[in-house]
């Protein structure tokens, strides 16, 4: 009878594991501590009955880990989890879990807790830190980036609690949960009821209302200055090509004001500058498609009389903004691809002028090719040394193209000068801001998708963020070819440039010598990336570069070994 118990139930360490991956998570990324022994027995327990386990990958530090989690689901659509040490664990990769929120991007965020118990159990506490660890509100670390939060009671709630945890992730506005799980229960037997399931509740889709997505409709037919804002990209292939297909043929100009992804091919005849200024004060109607921030207020706002549509999982971003007042007169809240296909197939319901459109893409088209070649001209003049980041964005942009790629940009090659033209082939940070994301992305992407060329490009504050030993640590390990950019000038340029934007007649403006912005003497980044066995160069002239990307890109695809460029450019703002 009790060799019959005992197979019926499983530790509850490694009835995890077998929980996840019927939930569809292929990767757990975690980083281990004193709080995993039933974790790590429980796999071994698992694996020797032969339970289907996802990949249980070792990372030596919770930023990176959050981050391949992060880049992961936004190239493969699929929720990865991450698994983390108590508090101090969590603590670290908190920063990940602000930024997945603000991407609204969903994983199943767990960490261990310090035992409850100070002896007489099973799993108790041990060791000194386990009273170190100990907090009044462990959660408190991540609650306001998280979805949903839950601490592991008992054993035998497992899988209820696996599955509503995965099913908030995946609804819609996606982003991430989290789960604490005491040592003491991870100890205990777990049964094996509904292990091997899959979710037993559906996640949440929303799609916008009838009427609502027919006013959005006409008003966009029957624009005489339509402007669309896209930020976070179209959500899918479909609704990219559907998208291109409609500003195209109603002559809609489409701006990617600080773009996170791109909705559209950045060739189009419709695609206008990065900073639509002119744009927005001219427009009478605006389409924002999941932009947090559309434009800047106190420089550019619509006319009083313009009509404004916002449309995307979480238009008014009530979940994650306190203070957001950008104009709303139609809200369309659903996934976003799914809805932008339902606008598109209502606007053309409507017939369009087609001399007013000819007029209007003789007047966008000029002024988006007037832009492109402002941005290419810029680009050109930079390839001196040390050169310019706009010369390493150009190219990057003529490298990658004609290649299944994608960039990930923190703090490096701006995207005008890309000119990429596909559905994922460029992610930008998080507006949060937490930095450090750019390369730990970059390798979660290359993770999901093994025969897509992926760009790391980070400046070199943003790399150090990234924790960069774990980080080629984790690329060697695993076999991740990323080919990393740091865009080195030996400064925080982003701080500089937020100085001297809100004192542009400041002494900070006048100043060579800006306090707080330095970061010289500048390490050896080749050598931190030659220490896990990297390819790596030094480029100092940008005349040298375009020949640098092609050995770099070799060496990725035939080779399958990671890359890192170190590239001189020039400090912003010197005088």
């Amino acid at each position: 009878m009790q060799g019959s118990d005992d197979a019926a139930r499983m530790t509850a360490g490694g009835a995890l594991f077998g929980k996840l991956k019927a939930l569809g998570v292929s990767h757990v990324f975690a980083n281990s501590g004193t709080d995993f022994p039933p974790i790590i027995e429980g796999l071994i327990e698992a694996r020797n009955r032969g339970v289907d386990l996802p990949q249980a990958v070792t990372v030596p530090h919770e930023h990176v880990a959050v981050g391949m989690a992060h880049g992961y689901y936004q190239i493969s659509g699929h929720a990865q989890a991450v698994l983390l040490h108590t508090n101090v664990g969590l603590s670290n990769g908190a920063t990940g879990a602000i930024n997945a929120a603000c991407d609204q991007v969903p994983m199943f965020l767990m960490s261990g807790r310090t035992p409850v118990m100070e002896g007489g159990r099973f799993g108790a506490r041990t060791v000194p830190i386990g009273w170190g660890q100990e907090m009044h509100d462990q959660t408190a670390l991540v609650r306001e980036a998280c979805k949903w939060t839950y601490e592991l009671r008992f054993p035998d709630q497992l899988s209820d609690v696996l599955d509503r945890g995965w099913t908030i992730a995946n609804s819609v506005p996606k982003g991430p949960v989290y789960l604490s799980l005491p040592r003491e229960v991870l100890c205990e037997p777990c049964p094996l009821d509904g292990l091997d399931a899959g979710s037993s509740m559906a996640p949440v889709s929303a799609a916008p209302d009838r009427a609502a997505l027919a006013t959005a409709a006409t008003l966009l037919a029957r624009a005489e200055r339509p402007l669309v804002i896209a930020q976070r990209g179209a959500g899918s292939q479909d609704a990219f090509m559907a998208l291109t297909r409609l500003v195209e043929d109603w002559a809609f100009p489409l701006s990617h004001y600080w773009a996170n992804q791109i909705a559209i091919p950045m060739t189009s005849p419709s695609h206008v500058d990065w900073s639509p200024d002119a744009l927005v004060r001219e427009a009478d109607v605006i389409l924002v498609v999941n932009a947090l921030a559309p434009w800047w207020p106190d420089r550019a706002s619509p006319p009083p009389t313009a009509r404004i549509i916002q449309l995307g999982p979480d238009p008014l971003f009530a979940r994650s903004s306190p203070m957001r007042t950008f104009r709303s007169d139609v809200t369309l809240a659903g996934d976003t691809a799914t809805t932008l296909l339902e606008l598109v197939a209502a606007t053309n319901a409507h017939d369009r002028n087609e001399e007013d459109v000819a007029k209007r893409r003789a007047r966008i088209g000029a002024l988006a090719e007037e832009s492109r070649n402002a941005v290419r001209d810029t680009a050109r003049a930079g390839n001196g040394s040390p050169m310019s980041k706009e010369w390493v964005s150009h190219c990057l942009g003529k490298a990658a193209k004609g290649r299944r790629s994608s960039v990930f940009h923190e703090l490096g090659c701006p995207l005008p000068p890309l000119e990429l033209e596909h559905h994922l082939s460029y992610f930008q940070e998080p507006h949060s801001g937490g930095l450090g994301w750019g390369l730990p992305a970059a390798m979660g992407a290359q993770l999901a998708d093994p025969e897509r060329l992926v760009f790391a490009t980070v400046g070199d504050g943003s790399y150090m963020f990234a924790n960069p030993v774990a980080c080629h640590q984790v690329c060697e390990a695993l076999g991740l070819p990323v080919v990393t950019l740091v865009l080195n000038n030996e400064e925080w340029g982003a701080v500089r440039s937020s100085v001297t934007g809100l004192y542009e007649d400041g002494l900070a403006a006048r100043s060579n010598d800006v306090p707080l912005t330095s970061l010289s003497p500048s390490p050896d980044f080749a050598a931190i990336a030659e220490a896990s066995r990297a390819y790596a160069e030094t480029v100092v002239d940008g005349k040298e570069l375009p020949g640098a990307l092609e050995r770099a890109i070799n060496v990725a695809t035939k080779e399958r070994r990671q890359v890192l460029l170190n590239i001189a450019i020039r400090k912003s703002g010197l005088r």
